[in-house]
C-alpha cells in the first residue's frame, strides 16, 4: 500500500505526540509506532520533567547543572534555550490533559534528583512518564487531522538511493521522502511517502543485556540514518543508571527512581555501610555517571551483582504515598521497602547521543526531523541530567514543529519513489539464528563496552562483532523481512556505532570512562 501525508511522525513518546498536536492544525498527520501506541521510553519515565517553575530556583541554576552533570562538552547555548524555554512546555502539557502533583498550597510539589542543587522535578507519583502519555495520547485521539498506526515498523527512510541515485556520507543534499514500514499485522511493507518526516523512534537499550529501557528500544532511528548516511554523534555515550531492581529474571529491569534518593534513599554495600562517600562529595546524589561506576566498582571488588538502597529513612506514609508504584513492586518479590533494603544494580538507560540535530530538530537529510532520545542535540554533553530528557523532548519537538510548518508550504510529494521490492526472498524457518545472535551481541556490550572500558575491549567488540554483521547481513539478504531480524540488524549498526565513537574518545569524560585513559 502506499500513503501520503504532509507530515509523517515515527514514534509515539512526547517527542513524537506533542509534535503532531502541534502541526495537525496545517495538515494531515500520520504517526506510526512500532507496537502499542502507549508502549516506549516516555511511559516508564518514573521521575519527572525538571523545569525552573519558581522564583526559589533560577534559570542559571539549571543550567549550571545541566553544564557540570555534561563534563563540560554540552553546547551552552542549546542548554540556556531549552531551560529558559521549560515553563512553557510544562504549561502546554498542563493544556494537553497532564496532571502534575500538587502541594497543598496549589504550587507544584518539586522533587530534587542527583545532580540538581534545587528542587526542580515536576512529577505524576512515581510514573510521571505514564501520565504524560495519557494525557498527550487522549489529545491525539481526539484531533480529527492525525491518524495514529499501531505495529508498523519503520524499515529505512526513503532517500534519492531508492530511486538508483548513488548516496554517500559526502553526498551534499539527501533528502527524506518518507519511509518504508513493515505492517506487522499483514507482513507487507508499505510505502509512506511525507513531505516531512520526524524521528522519534527513542533509545536503544536493548543493545544490552541489562537494561530498564522497554524491549522495543532497539536504535532503529539511528541505525535508518546510519544506512541513509545521515550525520551521527555522541554515541559513545551510553547512561547506566545506577539504581535498576536486581531481578535477573525481568526484562526490562524495573527502574528505582533518583527521586527515592533525592527524599533520602541511601545507597549501601551488601554489609550495609554506606560507600559514597569514597568516590564524591554529593554522596548518593552525585550525577549518575560518578554513581554507576562507583556501584560498578563496589559490586566487582566484592565479586557480587548488586548493592543496596536503603530507603527506610524517608518514614513510611511518604514511601508509600510517594512511590507506590515501587512499594507495589518490591512487594510482589518479597521486598517490603518500609523494612526492608532494596537490591539494586545499573543498567543501560538512557542514549546520550543519536542523530546530530539543530537547534530546529533538523537532521543533516533535507526534510528529516529528529527529537527526542533518539536525537543529540548538544543538551547533554558526556552525560544527561536527571529529568532533563523529557524536557528537551518537549522542547525540541516544538521548535521541530515550528520549523516544519513553514517547510511544509513549498515541499511536494515525491511520486516517483518505488515500492519495496521483496522478489527472491524466502521465509527464515530458524528464529535460532536471531534469537542467539542478539543474545551474543548483548553479552558483548555488556562485558566490553559497558561501564568501565579499556582499548583492549572495545578491539575484541569490534572482532566479535564484525563476524555477527557478515552472518545478519547474509541472512537479511535472502530472507523475508521480519520485525525481529529488522531489529537485530538495528541493533548490530547501534552496537558498531557507540564502538567506533568510543574508539575515537581519547579522553575520559562524561560516561565514556577507559582505564587505559586514566591520568
Amino acid at each position: 500500500m502506499r500513503y501520503e501525508v504532509d507530515f509523517l511522525v515515527i514514534g509515539s513518546g512526547i517527542a513524537g505526540l506533542s509534535y503532531a498536536l502541534k502541526v495537525a492544525p496545517y495538515g494531515k498527520v500520520c504517526i506510526l509506532t512500532k507496537g502499542d501506541a502507549s508502549e516506549g521510553s516516555t511511559k516508564y519515565a518514573q521521575g519527572g520533567i525538571a523545569a525552573v517553575m519558581y522564583d526559589t530556583d533560577s534559570f542559571d541554576k539549571h543550567i549550571a547543572d545541566t553544564l557540570v552533570a555534561g563534563d563540560g562538552i554540552c553546547d551552552r547555548d542549546v542548554v540556556e534555550m531549552t531551560i529558559r524555554e521549560a515553563p512553557e512546555r510544562i504549561r502546554e502539557l498542563v493544556q494537553y490533559g497532564v496532571n502534575f502533583d500538587m502541594s497543598t498550597g496549589g504550587r507544584f510539589d518539586l522533587h530534587r534528583e542527583g545532580g540538581h542543587s534545587e528542587f526542580r522535578i515536576l512529577h505524576h507519583k512515581d510514573n510521571t512518564g505514564a501520565e504524560i502519555e495519557r494525557g498527550l495520547l487522549q489529545a491525539i485521539h481526539d484531533h480529527p487531522n492525525i491518524e495514529l498506526k499501531e505495529n508498523q515498523f519503520a524499515i529505512d527512510i526513503i532517500t534519492q538511493h531508492h530511486l538508483g541515485q548513488r548516496v554517500t556520507k559526502h553526498t551534499p543534499d539527501i533528502d527524506c521522502y518518507g519511509v518504508y514500514a513493515l505492517n506487522c499485522k499483514t507482513n507487507e511493507i508499505d510505502t509512506y511517502l511525507a513531505k516531512v518526516t520526524l524521528l522519534a523512534t527513542g533509545g536503544m537499550g536493548n543493545v544490552y543485556t541489562t537494561t530498564t529501557t522497554p524491549i522495543i528500544s532497539t536504535g532503529d532511528g539511528v541505525a535508518m540514518v546510519h544506512r541513509a548516511r545521515g550525520v551521527l554523534k555522541d554515541l559513545e555515550f551510553m547512561q547506566f543508571h545506577p539504581t535498576s531492581l536486581y531481578n535477573p529474571a525481568e526484562k526490562p529491569a524495573f527502574l528505582i527512581t533518583e527521586a527515592m534518593r533525592g527524599a533520602g534513599a541511601i545507597l549501601k554495600d551488601r554489609n550495609g555501610k554506606e560507600f559514597m562517600q569514597k568516590y564524591d562529595k554529593r554522596l548518593s546524589l552525585a550525577p549518575r555517571d560518578i554513581v554507576a561506576r562507583a556501584i560498578d566498582n563496589e559490586m566487582k571488588q566484592a565479586g557480587v551483582e548488586y548493592v543496596f538502597l536503603d530507603a527506610r529513612g524517608i518514614g513510611k506514609n511518604e514511601l508509600i504515598s510517594g512511590f507506590p508504584t515501587i512499594y507495589a513492586k518490591c512487594l510482589e518479590l518479597g521486598i517490603n521497602i518500609t523494612k526492608d533494603m532494596i537490591p539494586v544494580r545499573p543498567a543501560a538507560h538512557y542514549q546520550c547521543g543519536g542523530v546530530k540535530v539543530d537547534r530546529n530538530g533538523r537532521s543533516s537529510i533535507h526534510h528529516l526531523y529528529a527529537a527526542g532520545e533518539c536525537s543529540c542535540t548538544g543538551l547533554h554533553g558526556g552525560n544527561r541530567l536527571a529529568s532533563n530528557s523529557l524536557l528537551e523532548a518537549a522542547v525540541y519537538a516544538h521548535n521541530a514543529a515550528m520549523d516544519a510548518i513553514d517547510i511544509v508550504k513549498t515541499t511536494a510529494i515525491n511520486n516517483a519513489v518505488p515500492d519495496w521490492n521483496a522478489e527472491g526472498m524466502v521465509l527464515n524457518e530458524e528464529m535460532v539464528l536471531i534469537t542467539q545472535t542478539k543474545k551474543e551481541l548483548q553479552e558483548i556490550m555488556w562485558n566490553y563496552v559497558g561501564i568501565v572500558r579499556s582499548d583492549l575491549r572495545l578491539q575484541r567488540a569490534f572482532d566479535r562483532l564484525n563476524l555477527i554483521f557478515r552472518e545478519t547481513e547474509e541472512l537479511y539478504n535472502r530472507s523475508v523481512l521480519t520485525e525481529e531480524l529488522s531489529e537485530l540488524r538495528n541493533l548490530i549498526a547501534c552496537a558498531y556505532l557507540i564502538i567506533k565513537q568510543a574508539k575515537a574518545r581519547r579522553e575520559n569524560v562524561g560516561l565514556h570512562y577507559s582505564i587505559d585513559l586514566v591520568k
